[in-house]
């Protein structure tokens, strides 16, 4: 019962810990194009007649950003929590198959395969654009692509691990040679998968290429740190709980001696 809470203990707590990475990286990083690129978009407004460039208006726009950079790292946190719970539990389910020289090496290992199932290919296909760019009426078409194709990537992901796991332990393939095998059948179910899927409804932004480049690179940046975080977080967590598991063992069948 102890040893259950305590590995609960360790994927939150290292989820939200990498969260709160990601969110203060976002912070610094992704926040500056945010604010150019809604910036852009209160122009429009302003252009349009929609709105005016008042104290106002400006004073109630200053208040509002406030309020979301203020929730920004909690929801990172919230968020982290919830995606290393996805993390730590696969971890749990793999760590033992997975190369390695310990869990550190493991954890990173796993966190590289689902920062690539889970953002690369949708990045490639789907590339992010700041959150006052696009059409509105199109949000749900895009959230359901977008969705559609990470859930089609992590399941391509466990089915060609599967397929190593069985090449390997049934067939007597080498573990590298399986390794090898799965990952370009992986990566050519991938480039099918870009293929097949439907292009973003949205024109691409009519903004400066200079800010739309740089808000994606800043975006891959808090992703990546996210996930290198989690890695290395949860391999360190684990190792440590690990040690801590296997002196208790020792010292349970000593005393039993």
């Amino acid at each position: 019962m102890k040893k259950g809470i305590l590995f609960i203990f360790i994927i939150l707590a290292s989820g939200a810990t990498a969260g709160l990475i990601h969110g203060t990286v976002n912070t610094f990083v992704v926040n500056p194009y945010l604010e150019q690129a809604i910036e852009i978009e209160n122009q429009a407004l302003f252009s349009t007649g929609e709105a005016k460039d008042t104290v106002e208006f400006r004073a109630g726009y200053e208040s509002y950003r406030d309020w979301q950079r203020g929730g920004q790292i909690l929801a990172s946190i919230v968020l982290g929590a919830a995606v290393g719970s996805l993390f730590g539990a696969v971890f749990l389910i793999s760590k033992e198959s997975l190369p390695g020289k310990n869990y550190i090496s493991k954890a990173l290992l796993l966190a590289g395969i689902m920062w690539v199932a889970l953002y690369v290919i949708a990045f490639i296909k789907y590339p992010p654009s700041p959150p006052a760019v696009g059409d509105p009426e199109t949000i749900t078409v895009r959230t359901a692509l977008y969705v559609s194709l990470l859930v089609a990537s992590g399941i391509g992901v466990i089915g060609f691990a599967k397929i190593a796991f069985y090449m390997h332990k049934v067939k007597n393939i080498s573990a590298k040679s399986s390794a090898l095998i799965s990952v370009g059948c992986y990566a050519a179910f991938a480039i099918v998968l870009c293929i097949a899927l439907p292009p973003n409804p949205d024109p691409e932004p009519m903004m400066d290429s200079e800010l739309l480049d740089g808000f994606r690179v800043a975006s891959a940046i808090g992703v990546t740190a996210f996930w290198a975080s989690a890695g290395i977080i949860l391999g360190l967590a684990w190792n440590a709980y690990a040690r801590k598991y296997d002196n208790t063992h020792k010292s349970l069948n000593s005393d039993s001696r």
